[in-house]
């Protein structure tokens, strides 16, 4: 039986994520017929095209998309396994790509990240601030910080810390609208509403005594981003449902109030997720490991 040919796997996976040969061969360090002829010979071995090639751009063919994070999870294996040699601090190179939503990131996770830097300071960091959900395995991303409730799936998930999500109103709002009792009095009222999530139209809130009332809110105003949400709330615009770390210093200086303060809608966890391997590059380790200690 032969060996599989991983290096030709790796070069599968870079090409796939650069979109280009040339790019491939320029980061991998490797020639451009090396790279050609290193998936011209991973293509004879499965007995498929992994590619469609033009003059002006190549992508994955079918088989090569259901193949690909094979690919990718050798290309990150073999990446492990070296770094796995590397014991002391100092000897720790490399690129790693983090994702996470953009309010948190440039709130709390940007300073993190430069003493991060500075601690390690032959490691890389790509970060893509983003409150759209990537998909780790197919983007190449080594981890993520989620905020809310996590799918079943294959990813690996670390908490952090349970965040406290609020019904938030300014005092001129609940002057001039009324001050909502139930859940369901929130159907009567104007409301923001964040899009990403899997059903942004629908509220399923959950009382003190774990009963869930479903509404569907009158939206007055959406967004894709919780940030920009906050001074149309406080200038008495609407009622919103916003995380802790976006609406806690307006509600501690009475610019916002918690309208219905024993209610809530699903998990407000926060999370680091990362591939399901457990083989982890030691650069990537000594991220998470960072922001475990330091993030809040």
């Amino acid at each position: 039986m032969a060996l599989p040919d991983y290096e030709a796997w790796a070069i599968f996976a870079a090409v796939a994520r650069l979109g280009s040969f040339t790019a491939a061969a320029q980061e991998l360090a490797l020639s451009k017929p090396t790279i050609s002829k290193a998936i011209s010979r991973l293509e004879q071995s499965l007995g498929t095209v992994l590619f469609h090639r033009t003059s002006r751009k190549i992508s994955l063919s079918t088989a090569g998309k259901s193949l690909l994070h094979h690919a990718q999870q050798i290309a990150r294996d073999g990446e492990a396994a070296m770094e796995a040699a590397r014991d002391t601090t100092h000897l720790l190179q490399g690129q790693v790509r983090l994702a996470a939503p953009l309010s948190y990131g440039l709130s709390h996770l940007a300073p993190v990240i430069a003493d991060f830097m500075c601690a390690y300071p032959e490691i890389t960091v790509d970060l893509q601030l983003n409150d759209a959900r990537i998909d780790l395995v197919e983007e190449g991303f080594d981890c993520a910080i989620r905020i809310g409730a996590l799918p079943d799936s294959s990813l690996r998930a670390i908490k952090l810390r349970q965040m406290n999500g609020y019904f938030i109103a300014a005092p001129s709002y609940v002057k001039r609208m009324g001050k909502p009792k139930t859940p369901a009095d929130l159907s009567h009222h104007d409301c923001f509403i964040y899009s990403n999530t899997s059903s942004p139209e629908v509220w399923q809130i959950t009382d003190a005594k774990d009963r869930t009332t479903s509404i569907r809110p009158k939206c007055r105003f959406k967004s894709n981003n919780g940030d920009v949400m906050l001074p149309a709330l406080i200038a008495g615009r609407g009622i919103g449902y916003l995380p802790d770390f976006l609406c806690q210093k307006a509600l501690d200086e009475g610019q916002l109030i918690n309208i219905l303060p024993e209610c809530r809608i699903g998990d407000m966890a926060l999370n680091i997720i990362m591939p399901p391997s457990r083989l982890r590059p030691a650069r990537v380790n000594a991220l998470v490991n960072h922001l475990k200690d330091y993030l809040d």
